[in-house]
Formats: C-alpha cells, sequence, structure tokens
C-alpha cells in the first residue's frame, strides 16, 4: 500500500505517472465528446458528482502544467467556472489560452487520456499540456 496517498483511483494514478513532458490531458465535464483512441478515465457518477475543479485540483496536486487551453465560449457562458480555473493557475505565473469551443474538441485528438468528471456547467473542459518538474 502506497504511504502518500494522493489519487486513489488506479486507472487515473497510472495515467498520471505515465504522463511524459508535452503528453496533452484533458480534465472534461460530463458532456465533451472522447475522441476515439484517447484513454477515458470515467470518474463521473451522477450529475455534478464529482464536480469539475475536484477533479482539476486532484490532476494538479499531481502533474507539472506547462499549457493550458480552453474554450473562448466560457468566458461568457460560465465566467464563474472561469475565474475558478484561473485561480488555480495564477501562481504559476501560466496564461490560460483560449480557442473557439470546435476547436478545442479538435485539439483534443491525440491527448494521452481524458478525464471525465461529472461537471454540468457548460465549457468546465481543460487541455494540459504536461511539463517537468525539473
Amino acid at each position: 500500500m502506497r504511504r502518500n496517498l494522493g489519487t486513489l483511483n488506479g486507472q487515473l494514478a497510472r495515467v498520471i505517472s505515465e504522463t511524459g513532458h508535452t503528453d496533452r490531458l484533458i480534465v472534461t465535464d460530463a458532456g465533451l465528446p472522447i475522441p476515439p483512441g484517447v484513454e477515458r478515465v470515467d470518474l463521473a457518477i451522477r450529475k455534478n458528482l464529482p464536480r469539475f475543479l475536484d477533479v482539476l485540483d486532484a490532476v494538479l496536486d499531481e502533474v507539472a502544467v506547462e499549457g493550458v487551453l480552453l474554450s473562448e465560449e466560457i468566458k461568457q457562458v460560465s465566467p464563474a467556472m472561469l475565474e475558478e480555473i484561473r485561480q488555480r493557475f495564477a501562481h504559476l505565473d501560466l496564461p490560460l489560452r483560449f480557442i473557439p469551443h470546435i476547436e478545442f474538441k479538435q485539439a483534443t485528438a491525440g491527448a494521452r487520456a481524458a478525464v471525465r468528471s461529472g461537471e454540468f456547467t457548460p465549457y468546465a473542459n481543460v487541455l494540459l499540456t504536461a511539463g517537468v518538474v525539473y
């Protein structure tokens, strides 16, 4: 048994440990389509369980990030969620990049994995590019 508990979900722990520099990892709401060939770590249980921010926090606790991509539409449709996301990256001095949602969905192709939450807030999706810890 692991002494330092981090991610308890076995599949997610494996995906995180296999993620390398420049790999892309998607943290999604309940509705984002996951492209064929992208591993799905489905944590969704029911509406808003677990919440997107809880899943994002768990991933960020263990993954170094050097890039963050979001849908442009989150600015208008879900500004409170966007502010919560901004707060999670403010200390890293990491700029958030935005593209139209249709392009965001295309950008998810080739990601290492998608971690699906039960979130029902529109456009609560983020595409992370893994960095390095050294």
